[in-house]
């Protein structure tokens, strides 16, 4: 049982290697969505410090020329805070899949890791049996040496 243990060696480590190369990209992944994320709220921001600027800047009067620049840049920044969420979304769907990915890989190390202690109980178990079988047979040879002998006088 011991060498199916040390034969599963090199599997146990390559899984380990996996599991963690899985849980380094799911880490780097998080990271490009909350970046994602981070843009995406800072656009919103912009856009409403944008909306705010024109309702000032409205009650004092505006020209015509104003008021269409306003609205070209603030349909050009609505585009972009889709284009952004899109992204947030491709991100997110990312971190799922690579989530999904080390949970697999975990799963695989951990299976493994018990297939291994199970081999190592059931070495234990076998060299525990043969040192009580050993035992025994000694206590029976010595048993058998204490008799007295036909003829002895006690």
């Amino acid at each position: 049982m011991l060498k199916k243990a040390g034969r599963l060696a090199p599997v146990v480590e390559m899984a380990g290697q996996a599991e963690r190369d899985a849980a380094a990209k799911l880490a780097k992944l998080q990271v490009q969505l909350q970046q994602a994320e981070q843009q995406l709220a800072g656009l919103e921001q912009y856009r409403n410090d944008y909306q705010q600027q024109w309702i000032t800047r409205g009650q004092t009067g505006v020209s015509g020329e104003w008021l269409m620049n306003y609205q070209r840049f603030l349909s050009q920044l609505e585009t972009a805070i889709e284009q952004q969420r899109s992204s947030v979304q491709w991100h997110a769907r990312n971190v799922e899949k690579a989530r999904e990915q080390w949970r697999q890989a975990y799963a695989r190390l951990e299976g493994l890791k018990k297939l291994v202690q199970r081999y190592h109980d059931q070495a234990r178990q076998m060299a525990d049996r043969q040192e009580q079988k050993a035992m025994d047979e000694m206590a029976a040879r010595a048993g058998h040496l204490n008799r007295p002998k036909p003829g002895d006088i006690s």
